[in-house]
């Protein structure tokens, strides 16, 4: 992996032209057509996090955040449209359902150009490339009988054992009792640049103030819709709160790879800042604009140009918001 990327981000001509090429690969259209199949061909929603709350709030960088980046969203308070959400593009999924990532989009606004973060309750993706995503989804699209074939997950799975990683991690742990109350991570590695050109690669891990999960008994209590209604009580009594963390990498780190998660316990952390989020917002703020977390971010902050399955989230997106629209 490069650790001084002296190009940051898609500012950055090179890295755009990577960017592009990498996306060009499998064809996004194919991969949201992939992702509406598999969660039951809704319409007007989106190809994924369909079901979800949008947000206000504000993020508060903390007092060494410059250090690390020059963004202006690490020199001063701004404020935040976020949402979450549940994975999948099915709109009536349970909020009980396992193994289910829940999402979160957030935009930090600032005059001189906003920054976007797409993140995800597990540290790893699903899958390391866009063919393999097409794959993964395409064996899960209901047949005639309204379910998947097993047998054509069961065999997918064997040939990609990494695509089990992601499941596996959230099986073993319980269903989150809030979308307020689980950890975050942007599976992606990103490069920190600070004001003197020196840059760091790290992971983002947005860390829960208030981490809860269910038991099976208090999730069989559950309908299958209370986020929405348990998130307006919590609001109600103050902000749900997390720590933006930068996990800083070592060598041997992969970078180009989403499925393989870094050994949090043993890297260093550097708290970037407080993301608080106060209240809940019309869907409208946030179907206003997409959360791009690729074609969104500010010098000092740029995503990985080895990783194709950062480069295919833009044109995906795109796709996404047209079909949502039509």
């Amino acid at each position: 992996m490069t650790w001084l990327r002296t190009l940051a981000g898609c500012a950055a001509a090179t890295a755009c032209l990577l960017t592009a090429a990498r996306a060009e690969e499998t064809d996004p259209g194919a991969i949201v057509a992939a992702q509406f199949a598999a969660g039951g061909n809704h319409t007007g929603v989106r190809a994924s996090g369909a079901k979800g709350v949008c947000l206000k709030g504000e993020f508060v960088p903390a007092p060494g955040a410059a250090a690390l980046s020059k963004a202006p969203h690490f020199a001063k308070a701004v404020p935040v449209t976020a949402r979450f959400s549940m994975g999948g593009s099915n709109p009536k999924v349970s909020d009980k359902a396992k193994p289910v990532t829940r999402g979160f989009a957030m935009r930090m606004e600032d005059p001189a150009g906003d920054m976007v973060f797409v993140v995800i309750s597990a540290p790893v993706f699903s899958t390391k490339t866009p063919a393999q995503l097409l794959e993964f989804l395409q064996v899960r699209a209901p047949g005639p009988d309204g379910k998947p074939d097993a047998e054509k997950i069961k065999a997918f799975s064997a040939q990609n054992p990494e695509t089990t990683r992601q499941a596996a991690w959230l099986n073993a742990r319980p269903v989150p009792a809030s979308y307020a109350g689980v950890d975050y991570w942007a599976v992606h590695a990103y490069t920190l640049t600070n004001a003197k050109n020196e840059g760091k690669v790290a992971k983002l891990k947005f860390v829960s103030a208030d981490k809860a999960g269910l038991s099976d008994d208090e999730l069989k209590a559950k309908p299958d819709s209370f986020y929405g209604d348990e998130l307006k009580e919590r609001l109600a009594k103050g902000p749900a709160r997390f720590d933006l963390v930068a996990i800083l990498a070592e060598p041997g780190d992969p970078t180009a790879d989403p499925t393989a998660s870094w050994p949090e316990e043993n890297r260093k952390a550097e708290t970037l800042g407080t993301l608080s989020i106060a209240a809940i917002a019309p869907d409208a703020a946030c179907d206003a604009r997409t959360f791009d977390p690729v074609a969104e971010l500010p010098e000092g902050v740029a995503g990985p140009t080895d990783d194709p399955m950062f480069a295919i989230r833009s044109p995906a997106y795109a796709v996404s918001v047209s079909r949502r629209a039509n």
